[in-house]
């Protein structure tokens, strides 16, 4: 490594005594002799160096199967990309894959024994895994329309893969304390969901001379997790091509100066907040003295980072379809069906959003009627209108080690319950974790369920759910609050329906559930719940 470990007299955690010892991102010089042992004979101490392969090992740790998820920065794949994607889940993944809220994919049942192969094989079509997990950059978010949107300031698909370009595979940055987050958008809706990351870029103009110029302001020290911060707003404005030298920088004070002590307190978002931003600012300039001060922001909404339905793009002639993937789980020959219209109608290209979605651009005007006729779109909604449409789920307990209650098995027989007794105006997005780390963006959903473990009252163990409401990141956001009493899968969907029917009964005009919220306030969520909890024939603890 070419940086010096300031940190290495420092009281560490376990894991950051074993990076001082070899890097993560040698885990793919490790590979090819690893394999050829039984799974059973790696030592669980080497696990955490498979998240720098993209790999977590799944439950049982003990069959030597992993979750593997594929890094693609800013969520754009060509069609051969994508029938790659489809294989693998078809020939691994037991059919199936996962969309993430990072603009991603990810299997389950990925083979310790062939992971050579597999990598070899993602390579040969330019992806890579490198980087996806790990205390490493993580995928770079990205506005999902970037270069066709017409509520975009400037196309930002560049500036994305120069920050990715600066970043990937560099060993000056692969020994951070924790995850690092990068966001870039210049949508003017906040498409990219900036508040939550470490590091987020936000379009804004700048007076300089005598011409106002088009780039970035800049936030720092967001993050969700058990603890979710929104972040600091730093004085400084950044043209698109210094993107990658800020991002830089910011990762160095992070590298050098972020905790490494305790896990559950090394992200940026605490040093941020131990430091303010005026500190951490100064420390930034330190490196980049010449930065302007922060520009006028063009920020003037939130439209949640999805990208769903029939709509024009800012080139003329031209449609992008964004396809409904309820709870981000799609059978590797839907995937398929979904390549072979952007392959048949589009331009070699598919995306995907921050709401586990996907997006096929360049639909011609006149095909555009041939394509809303397609099977396929007979089981993917491209006209949304349930809340089906917009919700999110994390992994669970399906796969997940960390999970206290599963998700996906449960989050769709929920909402399908949901859809028929209710119909909205308004998009409401009801979201779900198996726990409070927070993967499926809980805290930022209009309404929020979190897996927890429960007790029947005779003291039986079983997975329960808690409700929050509330969230959002319109303005300087604002995570959602949670709401007394736990739920079974059975009661859940009552539970649920209670909050929804008092806002279908109440809600104004075309007030969102968010300005309802704001308006009538938690305590009245939690009243309308009471009641709910008073009919129950048994409650959890």
């Amino acid at each position: 490594m070419s940086y010096i470990a300031t940190w290495a007299d420092q009281k560490l955690n376990g894991n950051e005594i074993a990076k001082l010892k070899e890097d993560g991102l040698d885990v793919f010089k490790d590979l090819p002799e690893l394999v050829k042992k039984p799974f059973s004979e790696i030592d669980p101490s080497y696990f955490m160096y498979f998240k720098y392969a993209g790999l977590t090992v799944q439950k049982p740790q003990t069959d030597g199967y992993f979750m593997m998820r594929i890094k693609i920065p800013g969520g754009r794949v060509t069609v051969k990309q994508a029938d790659h994607i489809a294989w693998i889940g078809e020939k691994y993944g037991h059919g199936i894959i996962d969309l993430t809220t990072r603009q991603a994919v990810q299997y389950h049942w990925i083979p310790f024994a062939e992971l050579v192969d597999i990598f070899a094989g993602i390579t040969n079509v330019g992806l890579t895994t490198v980087g996806a997990e790990g205390d490493i950059t993580r995928n770079i978010v990205d506005n999902t329309l970037s270069g066709i949107d017409p509520d975009e300031l400037f196309d930002t698909r560049q500036t994305v893969m120069d920050v990715y370009h600066r970043f990937q595979g560099n060993y000056d940055y692969s020994n951070l304390p924790r995850k690092f987050k990068i966001s870039i958008s210049s949508n003017v809706y906040n498409s990219a969901d900036a508040q939550i990351n470490d590091v987020a870029f936000t379009p804004a103009t700048k007076r300089i001379g005598r011409h106002t110029v088009k780039g970035f302001n800049v936030f720092v020290g967001g993050g969700l997790g058990m603890k979710p911060y929104l972040a600091q707003q730093l004085n400084i404005f950044v043209t698109p091509d210094r993107v990658a030298d800020v991002a830089e920088v910011i990762c160095q004070v992070y590298r050098d100066y972020g905790y490494r002590r305790s896990r559950s307190k090394a992200r940026l978002k605490f040093l941020v907040a131990d430091w303010g931003a005026e500190q951490f600012e100064d420390k930034v300039r330190e490196s980049l003295p010449d930065l302007q001060t922060k520009g006028r922001s063009k920020v003037k909404g939130w439209n949640s980072g999805n990208a769903l339905g029939v709509h024009r793009q800012k080139q003329d002639g031209y449609y992008y379809v964004g396809v409904s993937v309820p709870s981000g789980r799609i059978t590797a020959d839907d995937f398929r069906a979904l390549t072979d219209v952007a392959r048949n109608y589009g331009r070699d290209e598919i995306r995907f959003d921050h709401c586990q979605n996907m997006i096929i651009p360049w639909i011609p005007e006149d095909k555009l009627t041939e394509v809303e006729a397609l099977p396929i779109f007979e089981r993917f909604s491209i006209h949304p209108h349930l809340l089906a449409d917009y919700g999110n789920t994390c992994t669970g307990a399906e796969y997940c080690n960390l999970a206290n209650a599963h998700t996906k098995t449960v989050f769709k027989p929920l909402i399908e319950n949901l859809d028929k007794r209710f119909a909205f105006d308004t998009p409401i997005n009801v979201t779900m974790t198996g726990c409070g780390s927070n993967c499926a963006h809980r805290s930022i959903a209009d309404i929020g369920i979190e897996g927890v473990h429960a007790r029947t009252p005779d003291r039986q163990h079983v997975e329960g759910y808690k409700l929050s409401v509330g969230g959002s990141l319109l303005g300087e956001g604002h995570f959602n609050e949670p709401l007394k009493g736990v739920f079974s899968k059975e009661q859940l969907a009552d539970a649920v329906a209670s909050i929804l029917t008092d806002y279908q009964d109440n809600h104004v005009g075309t007030e969102t559930f968010y300005d309802y919220y704001n308006r009538q306030g938690t305590d009245h969520f939690q009243e309308t719940l009471n009641q709910f909890i008073e009919t129950l024939p048994e409650v959890l603890k």
